[in-house]
């Protein structure tokens, strides 16, 4: 009784880290993406103010 027991926690358990770890390297990637966007696609806007005198 208690294996079954202890099975489903464990199970559960690893759930929960392999929901976790999916989701965190899901939105590194998304962040490494924007950063991309950002950097290498001219997103950032014209250019310094100061950079005309």
């Amino acid at each position: 009784m208690f294996e079954k027991l202890r099975e489903k926690a464990f199970e559960n358990n690893r759930n929960y880290w392999l929901f976790f770890i999916g989701q965190t390297i899901l939105y590194a990637i998304i962040f490494i993406v924007l950063i991309y966007l950002y950097k290498y696609l001219q997103v950032s806007g014209g250019d310094f103010i100061y950079n005309e005198f």
